[in-house]
């Protein structure tokens, strides 16, 4: 395992820097002001996602009239099917699959490298469960899509995804006429001919869109700020560590080309909700137990800390816009590319 982890001599180690189980660590200005912002911020937060996440209460006004769906709305075929008509559901499930396992691998030699510590894993767990769920969604997708492009006649209909579907002509008539429809995947057709997603497809939409600003936020820090002073002590980096602040990125940039998820603005909300949670944890383990920080800045001991939360909590925003920027980027070059056959809501 040493291949891995390389010498223990050169691991890296947070200092303790001072007893975070005794009162006096915990009252005072610094943590009450950190404490003032998480609180403000988590409400704000969970505010956006009460006023934003109100597809369903809304799906008719006063005159009986479907409204125009939001943002917040998502269909179940997002979850699973390839953002361009000519790759097939199975090539998004086969990615998914390989990250998943992939990833899982790594999980299982992070927890028994650190001894079961989940401070440093979390985040590639969180990564993980995304794969899974998704893994799990595309073979559900494939099975449906198998149904639908199989060649079953059903009730005198063939069914074709790309070219729409027609009614086999009656005996007697023309066989040139017919009359096509909309393909059930098409991107002109009607929202309410699509089913509407159901709550693992929602989860999986809010996990994916988590994990967006939290590998960006999380890998930014390690590669940028923690590598340099890494580099300053001469520590070195082994496999593992580089393979936990990198393979989760590529994993998800790659699911993030192939897939056809939207990432409205207003979820960023459950990336600060998902940041604070993982905040007040660490408070709470530190209250009981004397440990490491897993980030040098949410250590409270420092005249500084109240900058550091502050700062981290407006790195959100960039990093979280940066992978809406990666998206918009997609959405512009693949309808530019392949106009025809690009069907990912814009």
């Amino acid at each position: 395992m040493s291949f891995v982890t390389g010498p223990e001599e050169d691991s890296w180690h947070p200092v303790m820097t001072a007893d975070t189980t005794v009162a006096s660590y915990w009252l005072n200005w610094r943590f009450f002001l950190c404490a003032m912002w998480v609180l403000t911020l988590m409400t704000t937060a969970l505010i956006l996602i009460w006023r934003k996440e109100n597809c369903s209460k809304r799906e008719s006004d006063s005159g009986g009239e479907t409204n125009t769906k939001t943002d917040s709305c998502l269909y179940d075929d997002e979850t699973w099917r390839p953002c361009l008509t000519g790759i097939h559901p199975a090539w998004l499930l086969a990615f998914r699959v390989s990250a998943f396992a992939v990833l899982l691998v790594l999980l299982v030699v992070a927890v028994y490298v650190n001894g079961g510590s989940i401070f440093t894993t979390i985040l590639i767990t969180s990564v993980t469960i995304y794969f899974g769920l998704g893994s799990l969604l595309s073979m559900r997708g494939c099975y449906r899509y198998h149904n639908i492009v199989g060649g079953d006649r059903v009730d005198n209909v063939d069914v074709d995804t790309e070219q729409g579907t027609y009614v086999t002509p009656a005996h007697g008539e023309s066989s040139s006429i017919s009359v096509p429809r909309k393909s059930l995947y098409s991107n002109v057709e009607g929202p309410d001919a699509r089913q509407p997603a159901g709550k693992w497809a929602y989860a999986f939409h809010i996990i994916f869109q988590i994990n967006a600003g939290a590998v960006m936020l999380t890998d930014c820090v390690f590669w940028f700020i923690l590598v340099p002073f890494l580099a300053i002590k001469d520590y070195h980096l082994n496999v593992l560590v580089i393979g936990m602040h990198s393979m989760n990125a590529i994993f998800l940039l790659g699911d993030t080309a192939f897939n056809c998820l939207r990432f409205p603005w207003f979820r960023i909300a459950y990336f600060f909700v998902w940041t604070i949670v993982y905040v007040i944890f660490q408070w709470l383990v530190h209250a009981c137990v004397r440990l490491w920080w897993p980030y040098p800045f949410l250590d409270l001991s420092s005249s500084y800390a109240p900058l550091w939360y502050f700062a981290v909590a407006l790195m959100h925003i960039p990093c979280y816009g940066v992978f809406a920027f990666i998206i918009k980027l997609k959405h512009t070059l693949l309808s530019r590319w392949f106009p025809e056959s690009y069907r990912c809501l814009r």
